[in-house]
């Protein structure tokens, strides 16, 4: 938090100060915008709380919950937000379109920089590894998303499964979507964050899912998140 607000610092000084000062910060629905609320809204106050006193002035952050990923990246691309929370394919999508954007900070966990996704199947499923989905069907996130499609995709593909290969897929948009529908039957298999997928278990009373990515998707954001590009674009 103490380099985000270094960083806000520079960019809020590099113009003249009014009496109060508004700021835009944009996320998309990775998962159900209600959720997004919860998860940023406390961040959001901390962050006015602390650029309020070291301004000394007022400092109110709105948060823009964005429909789709689509969406939000095209808020911040445009200028419609200040500032937003993405994940490292959208980043590189949006730096693409604008090459302005600057990275303020990297999002972390108990000091770690590394986030991982799953592959689940239904608890009753008889799959057992990802190398048995080929004529399977697949629930992915949105067309977007580093865990959801990138690295879901290339896990597939490591494993000679190929979109033929496939009974059929569909992109769910967000990951709680992708655990209800492999929850529900409606798909074989899908790929979301690890987070949201314990989140479900937690919940019920659902069906149970079962991961079958071993080791399970991850990335790791050490270094420059650009060196990103060559890996979802090749």
């Amino acid at each position: 938090m103490g380099r985000l607000i270094s960083l806000m610092l520079l960019m809020l000084t590099a113009s003249p100060i009014n009496a109060e000062v508004f700021l835009r910060f944009g996320v998309y629905t990775s998962d159900k915008p209600t959720e997004m609320v919860r998860k940023f809204r406390p961040v959001l106050n901390a962050l006015e709380h602390q650029l309020t006193t070291v301004l000394d002035e007022p400092v109110r952050i709105r948060l823009k919950v964005a429909a789709s990923y689509e969406q939000g990246i095209e808020d911040l691309v445009s200028g419609k937000v200040d500032f937003a929370r993405m994940g490292p394919a959208s980043y590189v999508i949006s730096k693409q379109r604008n090459p302005e954007l600057q990275l303020l900070a990297m999002e972390s966990k108990k000091g770690s920089r590394t986030f991982f996704g799953i592959i689940c199947v239904h608890e009753q499923s008889p799959l057992q590894t990802v190398g048995e989905l080929k004529g399977r069907t697949f629930a992915f996130g949105d067309k977007h998303s580093t865990i959801g499609r990138y690295l879901s995709q290339h896990l597939l593909s490591a494993e000679g499964i190929r979109a033929d290969d496939l009974a059929g897929y569909e992109y769910l948009d967000r990951h709680d979507r992708v655990g209800a529908a492999v929850g529900a039957g409606q798909f074989d298999a899908g790929s979301l964050k690890e987070s949201t997928f314990r989140k479900l278990q937690k919940k019920g009373p659902f069906p149970g899912w079962r991961i079958i990515s071993e080791p399970p998707v991850l990335f790791s954001d050490k270094g420059n998140p650009d060196h990103c590009t060559h890996t979802l674009y090749r």
